[in-house]
């Protein structure tokens, strides 16, 4: 039995019924099951978490469609390795064979002349590129490959799905049916796979092989005391991906710098991609730092710039230096939570008409008709300030923006006070 692949490779489904989760895509009529049954299949990128499906459902189509399937990852493949498959699918075009499946897993970190190397077949119709990532393709694809490709949204799998994993495992796998094994809770056995089905699979293997027993029982505490004991042997990479950078986006929105450059360090030490480092970074910049210190999201992006001209492993000192600064910075999610309220402003209301006043008025029918009548130009009041409302007239008076505090924001909220009167007093 040694011999035999972990369990979540013997689980893996083989068909698009057997397959679990993205009913959005693969359920009965759905978009992606339609284009897989016509057989009109398009070039592609899945886009989700770990352990969603993402290669096995690129399998499953080669397989439906019975053409022949290539896989490559993005970590330890390169320009001679895709230029090899391409050839091979050449030939296989020119004796007849139906059109081969690429899939490049992590295509997201393929470098631009990488990518570069799939043009040409993509184009020419020699591979129907699959490629799978973690990350927003809009930002990690280059724009020429993505305009070829349909992008379809994974989503990560629901309680149900997990558990009905498990309950497979235990009827049909050639060695985990053999075994007598009660899972009283769950709970601690879905926390630890973080939705991941692949690390919960081999989370449930390691906790079999290693009690012993005629039963087996799994409780929460049961499922902690062992995983917690054999962490380093399950997904390592999955974990330094997630779970490290959480506790590095947490350490520097605690204020914590101490916490911020020790995760900063796991994750350099791991190999983690410098760029995505210094784009979370960005983003937390305005998220969770905002208008309390306006000069970190500059520095957060000329953190990004020079990594990406600089490159490892000098870009470690970068980085650094702005976790450092973000995790010692005035904190404010003010900007955030204002965006959010608008976005749900929006969405209870509708599009609401602009106000006359605050239309354009490029022509003279439009003038005629009231555009910008009665517009008030601010510059030609005292202190550039005029006091209209610049909101649709059905939710006149709404604040939405609510500045935080600290320093920085409090002298906005005292000028927002004397030019805005009631609706920032407090």
């Amino acid at each position: 039995m040694n011999n035999l692949p972990p369990l979540a490779e013997r689980m893996r489904p083989k068909n698009l019924d057997d397959y679990v989760g993205q009913k959005h895509l693969v359920g009965q009529g759905a978009v992606l099951r339609k284009a897989i049954e016509s057989g009109a299949l398009p070039s592609m990128l899945f886009w989700g978490p770990p352990g969603v499906g993402k290669t096995t459902l690129a399998y499953i189509i080669s397989q439906t469609l019975d053409r022949p399937f290539f896989s490559l990852s993005a970590i330890n493949s390169g320009v001679k390795d895709v230029r090899e498959v391409i050839e091979t699918a050449s030939r296989l075009k020119e004796e007849g064979d139906a059109m081969p499946v690429l899939f490049i897993d992590e295509i997201h970190r393929f470098s631009k002349s990488q990518q570069d190397s799939l043009l040409g077949a993509v184009e020419r119709g020699i591979v129907t590129l699959i490629g799978a990532t973690t990350e927003n393709p809009s930002f990690e694809v280059i724009s020429a490959l993505l305009s070829r490709c349909q992008v379809y949204i994974l989503q990560p799998l629901e309680e149900a799905d997990l558990v009905n994993l498990l309950e497979k495992a235990k009827k049909e796998d050639v060695v985990i049916s053999k075994k007598n094994i009660d899972i009283k809770e769950h709970e601690a056995l879905l926390r630890l796979s973080g939705g991941d089905a692949r690390k919960l699979l081999n989370i449930f293997e390691l906790l079999v092989n290693a009690i012993s027993g005629k039963k087996i029982e799994l409780t929460n505490k049961i499922v902690l005391e062992h995983v917690q004991q054999n962490m380093a042997l399950y997904d390592k990479a999955g974990e330094q991906h997630y779970d490290i950078i959480s506790a590095f986006i947490k350490s520097m929105r605690g204020s914590d710098p101490n916490g911020a450059v020790y995760w900063l360090a796991r994750m350099i030490a791991g190999g983690e991609d410098p760029l995505f480092i210094a784009r979370r970074m960005l983003i937390l910049s305005s998220e969770d730092i905002g208008n309390a210190n306006p000069n970190a999201l500059l520095l957060a992006q000329a953190c990004f710039n020079s990594v990406n001209v600089i490159g490892m492993p000098e870009s470690q000192l970068i980085l650094s230096q702005t976790a450092i600064y973000l995790a010692t910075s005035p904190k404010s999610n003010s900007a955030t939570t204002a965006i959010g309220a608008a976005m749900s402003l929006v969405k209870q209301t509708g599009d609401l008409p602009v106000p006359l006043h605050l239309r354009n008025a490029p022509t003279k029918l439009m003038k005629n008709i009231g555009y910008g009548k009665d517009y008030k130009y601010a510059h030609n009041f005292e202190g550039n300030f005029v006091n209209p409302d610049f909101l649709p007239d059905a939710v006149k008076g709404t604040k939405i923006y609510e500045p935080g505090n600290n320093p920085r924001e409090n002298e906005s909220k005292e000028k927002l006070k004397k030019l805005w009167g009631d609706k920032y007093k407090y």
